[in-house]
């Protein structure tokens, strides 16, 4: 795929990403920090997200020099059936997403408004559905304004957040400062399945995927800013609460109905980009809209209101994944996708699934996502090194 023929610009792949960061679980996930003050909480905030958006970035390269969707360069290093097998588990978890979100939204607009949480997810849910009928190509002016729209009312919100005394620290469930940083880490690593759904349609590949990054980092921190600096203003976990005792009202709503659509969004789009992997026969916009009726129907009737445990399973799944894919296409140069399975690949992930638990327990400074990771690339190295030569990986020619 040549330049001419790839058409998203700089601006509008940052514009993806400013609305993939903006979000209530974003805000949400930041509270869960309170009880490590506000220095440690910022430190882990801060530091995680530089961990995690260097993953992204690296995942965004791979997609934006191949041309392939993010589930497309897996099977580089996985194989065409290896590649479905991270296709069906990154549905499963963007399924998730998509139930977490609109659960997310329709309780904070429902504590906020009233009328029932059911009735928000559904006009959520229908919302999103929308916003995939309409495609990407056609939001246009709709995302803009959406955006802009968000960015002003966020603004206001941290005005109001940092105007009074915050506690030094928070009274709540113990957290270690590892656990934190792997909490940070997560976010941007549950993108790491989607950036090259949109990164290999760049003009600039490498300049789309820093901006991508560094628009996401930025404004993801932003939000779980907020989220701690609410548990600590106002000795509350509840975004809903926050808005309201900040006096935002009818704004509060716009920035949960605006940043629950356009995140979730990205959720749904990107499960039909993946069931393209898992299936070629699979329409990508049906399968969208079906991730986000089940996503309603999952945030009508599961408590999802505590995700960190997903977090930790995301982080689990999908770092020893990009760990292999890094070191395949930057290290030892080998391919696998003319393959059923590679299964010397299959079983390093599974030994780096394994190691990120084990080091989960053992409660790390620096966290388990980092020292999983070296260890999973040191061992894909070793491994590569011992077997026969393969053809090295490809970039398309920009």
């Amino acid at each position: 795929m040549t330049a001419s023929t790839k058409g998203t610009s700089l601006w509008e792949n940052g514009l993806i990403w400013f609305g993939a960061a903006l979000s209530i679980a974003e805000m949400q996930t930041g509270t869960y920090f309170a009880p490590l003050g506000f220095q440690q909480g910022l430190s882990a905030i801060l530091l995680g997200h530089v961990i995690g958006c260097a993953l992204l970035f690296g995942a965004g390269i791979i997609g934006g020099k191949t041309g392939k969707s993010a589930m497309e360069t897996v099977k580089m290093s996985f194989g065409e059936q290896g590649g479905r097998l991270f296709a069906l588990l990154n549905i499963v978890q963007l399924l998730g997403w998509t139930g977490i979100m609109i659960y997310e939204g329709g309780l904070a607009a429902s504590t906020l408004f009233g009328t029932g949480q059911t009735l928000w997810c559904l006009l959520l849910g229908l919302l999103i559905m929308l916003w995939i009928a309409l495609g990407r190509k056609n939001l246009g002016r709709l995302n803009v304004f959406a955006m802009g729209a968000l960015l002003l009312l966020t603004v206001l919100l941290s005005t109001g957040l940092y105007s009074g005394n915050t506690a030094a620290a928070l009274p709540g469930e113990p957290l270690s400062f590892a656990l934190a940083l792997e909490l940070s880490i997560a976010m941007p690593l549950s993108w790491l399945p989607l950036i090259s759904d949109y990164t290999r349609r760049a003009a600039e590949p490498i300049k789309a995927t820093a901006v991508s990054t560094v628009i996401y980092g930025l404004v993801s921190c932003w939000m779980y800013i907020i989220g701690l600096g609410a548990a600590l203003t106002f000795g509350e976990s509840d975004i809903a609460q926050v808005m309201a005792k900040s006096g935002l009202g009818i704004a509060g709503l716009v920035i949960i109905l605006l940043s629950t659509v356009t995140t979730t969004f990205l959720d749904a789009y990107s499960a039909g980009v993946s069931s393209k992997s898992a299936a070629s026969r699979l329409n990508e916009k049906s399968v969208a809209l079906l991730v986000t009726i089940l996503g309603t129907a999952g945030a009508i009737a599961l408590p999802l209101l505590d995700f960190t445990e997903f977090l930790y399973f995301i982080g689990s799944v999908f770092a020893p994944m990009i760990a292999i894919q890094l070191a395949d296409y930057f290290i030892t140069g080998r391919h696998y996708e003319q393959t059923s399975f590679s299964r010397h690949n299959l079983f390093l992930w599974l030994v780096g699934f394994l190691l990120y638990r084990l080091l989960m327990q053992a409660d790390l400074p620096i966290g388990s996502t980092l020292p999983a990771m070296l260890m999973t690339m040191t061992l894909c190295v070793a491994v590569n090194a011992l077997r026969p030569q393969h053809k090295p990986i490809e970039a398309e020619v920009h």
